[in-house]
C-alpha cells in the first residue's frame, strides 16, 4: 500500500457499538443445562478422586481408630459414613440438584432480564475489530 509522503501505513481497527437488547430464553435454558451438566460430571469426577486419595492415604482407618481410642469401640464406625458407595450417592444427588437449579435460575435470569432491558434499553458493547 502506498502512503503519500512516503511514510508507514496506518491501519484503523472498526469499532461497531451494539446493544443486547433481548436474551432468548429457549437458548439459554440449552447453554446452561450443558454448562452446568459439564460442573456436575466435574463435581462428581473430582469427589470421586478425592474419595480415592483419602481411602488410599489411609486417612478414614485412621479417623476410624482415633474415635474407637477416644469414645471406646463398640461406637459409631465412621467408615459406613463414609463407603464409598455413600458418598458416590451424595455426590450424584448434589449434582443432579445444582444441574436443576443452576439451569431454572439462569432461565429465569433470561426473563428478567429482558424485562429490565425492555424498560431501559439493554446492555451496550463495544465491539474493536483487529487490524
Amino acid at each position: 500500500m502506498a502512503v503519500p509522503g512516503g511514510g508507514v501505513p496506518v491501519q484503523r481497527s472498526r469499532r461497531a457499538r451494539l446493544t443486547v437488547t433481548q436474551l432468548d430464553p429457549w437458548t439459554v435454558m440449552r447453554m446452561s443445562f450443558l454448562l452446568s451438566l459439564a460442573f456436575a460430571v466435574i463435581t462428581v469426577v473430582s469427589i470421586i478422586l478425592l474419595w480415592g486419595l483419602l481411602n488410599g492415604a489411609g486417612v478414614f482407618g485412621s479417623v476410624e481408630r482415633t474415635v474407637d481410642d477416644l469414645v471406646g469401640s463398640g461406637g459409631i464406625s465412621l467408615t459406613q459414613y463414609f463407603a464409598f458407595g455413600r458418598i458416590l450417592t451424595y455426590a450424584l444427588t448434589v449434582a443432579a440438584i445444582d444441574v436443576v437449579l443452576i439451569t431454572a435460575l439462569a432461565t429465569l435470569g433470561a426473563f428478567l432480564y429482558n424485562l429490565a432491558a425492555s424498560l431501559v434499553g439493554g446492555v451496550e458493547i463495544t465491539v474493536t475489530e483487529d487490524p
